[in-house]
């Protein structure tokens, strides 16, 4: 396992010195003291696994492809963004824009994240195991997002084909979101996929996913037509 201490450095330095180590064929590094540095571990397309031992600045894990990235603080906001495969994640809270335009992979954040996640995904899971802010899902094209706690106000707004599960209150639906029946599959993905990144969930008494709600988009704003304007107006 190699080291890289951030003490003195620039975020230029930080990134340079481990893509060096990867190229060296390092494939386990820990970065210690990020000190909330922003814009770390950017376009990495390795398999590789990559530890900040503290907290992360915005955009981190930006433009990723295949590495398993866990920060064991805190992340600003824009968290693997366009992020096309690979892992994410957080050992505590999420600022704004997690997991935005996500092609694939898994994205956890164990704390709360807040507002505008998983905006705009476009495949693969976000996983939130405390409550998110407002416009989480907003035109979500593929891809599930999973929250076990509590929602903000105009939750799955404009979404495509997006699902999404929450296990707390919703604080209200956004634009054209539904709530769905939750079926047997949906709830073994949800004891899958939480069971795997989140064991602790499940030793909550009160916790079940059986009591999920499930949210998908009503469709009514798939498509526009001229003629039929009033729909969007009322939708609106």
């Amino acid at each position: 396992m190699a080291e890289i201490t951030c003490d003195g450095k620039t975020i230029r330095q930080i990134n340079v010195e481990i893509k060096s180590l990867l190229a060296d064929g390092d494939t386990d590094i820990v970065v210690k003291n990020p000190g909330a540095r922003h814009n770390l571990g950017v376009g990495l397309v390795q398999p590789i696994k990559l530890t900040f031992e503290g907290s992360v600045g915005y955009y981190c894990a930006g433009m990723i492809d295949t590495p398993t990235i866990h920060i064991t603080g805190t992340a600003g906001w824009g968290l693997a963004e366009s992020m096309l495969s690979g892992t994410v994640i957080v050992d505590n809270n999420a600022g704004n824009g997690v997991a935005a335009s996500i092609r694939g992979g898994t994205v956890v954040i164990r704390g709360d994240a807040a507002a505008r996640a998983g905006v705009s995904i476009k495949g693969g899971i976000l996983l939130i195991g405390g409550n998110c802010g407002y416009m989480a899902g907003f035109m979500g094209q593929k891809g599930k997002i999973i929250v076990c706690g509590d929602t903000g106000t105009a939750f799955a707004d404009s979404m495509y084909e997006t699902e999404c599960y929450v296990g707390g209150a919703i604080g209200d639906l956004g634009n054209d979101a539904v709530l769905a029946e939750l079926l047997p599959e949906d709830q073994a993905f949800l004891e899958t996929t939480i069971r795997h990144h989140l064991p602790e969930k499940f030793d909550q008494p009160q916790f079940n996913v059986a009591a999920f709600k499930k949210i998908v988009s009503g469709r009514k704003l798939w498509n526009f037509d001229k003629s039929n304007w009033k729909t969007w107006r009322d939708v609106l």
